[in-house]
C-alpha cells in the first residue's frame, strides 16, 4: 500500500511504515476494521501518511517472501514505525511458545513478535486479546495467552509491564473484542501528526480518545434505565441491566455514540453490553446474560454512583414508571408509543 508524503511531527517529509502480525486470537479485528467508512481504510492510512509494509490478510506478499521481510524487520536490517498485533501471545507449553511456531521456522512466535516489537517507535495492540489476552486466555488457559504488556489484570504480558518502545510510550492498548475501526484510525492519525504522547491514555494504556466515554451515553435504551423499566429476557425492549448482564453503566468505549457499520452496536443488536474494552473481561464470573445480585440489588452498579444512592434512586424511578415504558419494556415490539395529552376540546 503506497501512501502520499506527509510531514510527521514536524520533522522531515516521510511516510510512516507500519507492521502487522497476528498470533492467538479469530482475526475478528482485523475484519472489523475493514468495514471502516467515511473513508474508508485504505484511504484512511492513505491520509495518516500509512504505507503497510504488511498484514497477513491485506498483503499480496506471503511464503518465503513474507518470512523474509519479517526477518529484515527483526534484525534491523529494514526500518519501520509502528508495530501492531492482533491476537494474544501464546506462550505455551511450559514458557516455552512452542505450541505456536513460526511456520517455515522451528521459533515460536512469540520470540518473533518480541525481537519486532522492540525494534518499533510505536506499538500497538489491536484488541482485548493482544492488550490482556482476552478470549484466548479464559478458562484454565493451556495455552498461556497474554497480552503484550498485561497478563489478565496483571501488567507483565510478553514485554513486561516496564516496556517502553522507541517513541518512550508503553504498548498502546486499542482495547475492544473486536475494536472499533475508528478506535485505531483515530491512534493512527494521531501517531502520524506527532501529537499521540502519554496524557492520551487512561490508567489501562487505551486512548482516552474512546475511554473518555461511558457505553451507556447515546443508548438508545436509556428512557427505560431511568425509570427502571427493566428487559426480562434478550427479546425485550427494556432495559438490560437490572437482570441481563448488562454493563453499558461500567464499560469505557463510545459505542453508541459513534456507530458501527453505519448503525449498531451490541446493545442495538439486542445484546447487553460485556464491558469488552476491560482486562478481564472473559471472566466476569457468570453467565454474560444474567445480573448478579445481592438482596436483589445488582452487583454491578454504574461506574462512581453509591450503593445507597442508587437503591433510592431505583425505587423512586420504577414508582413513576409511566405505564408505557413498563408495558413495552417486557414487549418484543412496541406497544405503545408515546403520545400527548388530549387536545382541549374547543
Amino acid at each position: 500500500m503506497n501512501a502520499p508524503e506527509f510531514r510527521n511531527g514536524g520533522s522531515s517529509s516521510r511516510k510512516l511504515k507500519l507492521v502487522w502480525m497476528q498470533s492467538g486470537g479469530c482475526g475478528g479485528c482485523t475484519l472489523s476494521l475493514l468495514g471502516a467508512e467515511g473513508p474508508d481504510l485504505i484511504t484512511s492510512f492513505a491520509a495518516a501518511g500509512i504505507e503497510v509494509l504488511w498484514h497477513p490478510s491485506l498483503s499480496e506478499l506471503s511464503g518465503r517472501d513474507a518470512s523474509n521481510l519479517l526477518s529484515r524487520l527483526r534484525s534491523g536490517q529494514e526500518p519501520f514505525d509502528i508495530f501492531c498485533l492482533e491476537g494474544s501471545v501464546m506462550r505455551g507449553p511450559g514458557g516455552t511458545g512452542r505450541f505456536h511456531l513460526m511456520s517455515g521456522s522451528d521459533e515460536p512466535v512469540m520470540a518473533w513478535i518480541e525481537a519486532i516489537a522492540r525494534r518499533a517507535r510505536y506499538v500497538v495492540a489491536v484488541g482485548s486479546c493482544a492488550a490482556y489476552g482476552g478470549i484466548t486466555a479464559a478458562g484454565d488457559n493451556h495455552v498461556e495467552a497474554c497480552g503484550l504488556a498485561y497478563d489478565g489484570k496483571q501488567a507483565g504480558g510478553l514485554l513486561g509491564g516496564d516496556f517502553r518502545s522507541g517513541s518512550g510510550l508503553p504498548v498502546i492498548n486499542i482495547a475492544g473484542c473486536p475494536i472499533h475501526p475508528a478506535w485505531l484510525i483515530e491512534a493512527l492519525h494521531l501517531i502520524g501528526s506527532g501529537r499521540f504522547g502519554p496524557s492520551d491514555l487512561d490508567e489501562w494504556e487505551r486512548p482516552l480518545a474512546y475511554t473518555t466515554h461511558l457505553v451507556h451515553h447515546g443508548c438508545s435504551r436509556n428512557e427505560f434505565y431511568e425509570f427502571k423499566a427493566s428487559a426480562e429476557k434478550l427479546c425485550d425492549r427494556g432495559c438490560m441491566m437490572e437482570n441481563l448482564g448488562c454493563k453499558g453503566t461500567q464499560a469505557r468505549a463510545d459505542c453508541n455514540i459513534r456507530a458501527w457499520n453505519g448503525s449498531g452496536s451490541c446493545i442495538e443488536g439486542g445484546y447487553p453490553c460485556i464491558n469488552c474494552t476491560a482486562p478481564g473481561f472473559e471472566e466476569p464470573g457468570h453467565t454474560f446474560t444474567i445480573t448478579p445480585k445481592i438482596s436483589g440489588i445488582p452487583i454491578g452498579l454504574p461506574t462512581d454512583m453509591p450503593k445507597a444512592w442508587f437503591v433510592a434512586l431505583a425505587a423512586l424511578s420504577k414508582a413513576a414508571t409511566p405505564s408505557r415504558l413498563r408495558d413495552n419494556a417486557t414487549a418484543e415490539q412496541l406497544k405503545a408509543p408515546p403520545s400527548n395529552r388530549p387536545k382541549k376540546q374547543s
